[in-house]
């Protein structure tokens, strides 16, 4: 075992090896799939091009002001995304048409070193396929903010694992976030209680 940087790399007997199962993978220049350019999607966006990356989403309709913005490629079809893309982010609503958006065929078009993460909601994708295609490094790795069901059993595959990641929903937990969600939904019922119109009305789909 000798140092680096701070760091303690572990060498094998004969030298030649050491270990890098600690090593990360470079987001700069990367290209990122972002499926759902919503305002989410957008501040996605936004972060990554921070970072140089190549951005590319899918969305029911072209957002052309914000691809601008941020430098992004409008993908009219999912397929040509997964194709591409070093990452693909999941930010969609879960409807009937986006529950097991994701499933064996879709982590069979993406490349074998991409990872696939989702922030939306855990139906978005089929987590038997997504098993299947984690254990045969059909796709690289995981990061999940949500499962289907929250929490995941105890013995479910996913949790055995050694490339995925998985958060219990806990995307906006911070005290800024918390402290501004309140803020928000104070000025709702105020807005309400006073007849005003609604800061951010939900409206049903």
């Amino acid at each position: 075992v000798y140092l680096h940087s701070g760091c303690q790399i572990a060498v094998s007997p004969d030298t030649r090896y050491f270990a890098v199962d600690w090593l990360g993978v470079e987001v700069t220049r990367a290209t990122l799939g972002i499926i759902g350019m919503g305002s989410i999607g957008y501040k996605v966006a936004q972060r990554a091009r921070a970072f140089n990356m190549r951005i590319l989403y899918h969305n029911r309709n072209q957002r052309r002001k914000e691809e601008e913005a941020v430098g992004a490629h409008y993908c009219e079809k999912m397929e040509e995304l997964l194709q591409q893309s070093d990452f693909v982010m999941l930010v969609v609503n879960l409807t009937p048409e986006t529950h097991k958006l994701i499933g064996k065929k879709e982590l069979g078009l993406m490349k074998p070193t991409a990872t696939l993460i989702n922030i939306s909601r855990g139906a978005v994708i089929d987590q038997d396929a997504l098993v299947e295609a984690l254990r045969n490094k059909v796709i690289r790795a995981a990061a999940l903010d949500v499962t289907y069901p929250e929490p995941l059993p105890r013995d479910h595959p996913l949790l055995k694992l050694n490339n995925i990641i998985i958060t219990p929903h806990i995307g906006t937990a911070t005290v800024q976030a918390i402290h501004m969600m309140a803020e928000e939904a104070i000025a709702n019922m105020l807005a309400v209680l006073n007849g005003q119109p609604i800061p951010s009305e939900v409206f049903p789909k």
